[in-house]
């Protein structure tokens, strides 16, 4: 399985998660959390993928995060 991409995000996806954190108002302490569970490099699915959080919820496909929900949302693939 292949594991998160880290570096290389595609310039519009990044500003699409930096909306998605304000919007949403992910905190400090939530982003520290992302931060933890990046750092341990996680293996994701080649599809649709969703990783709870404290309070935020990660959404990618295949490598890419591609979304941030806040806990009261659903998201939809595989859970990790």
């Amino acid at each position: 399985m292949p594991q998160v991409q880290r570096t290389g995000i595609p310039r519009a996806l990044f500003a699409h998660l930096l909306l998605r954190i304000q919007e949403r108002h992910i905190s400090a302490a939530g982003l520290e959390a992302l931060a933890a569970w990046l750092d341990t490099h996680p293996e994701v699915p080649t599809g649709d993928w969703f990783k709870r959080l404290p309070t935020l919820i990660v959404c990618g496909r295949g490598r890419l995060v591609r979304t941030f929900l806040s806990p009261t949302q659903a998201p939809t693939g595989k859970e990790i």
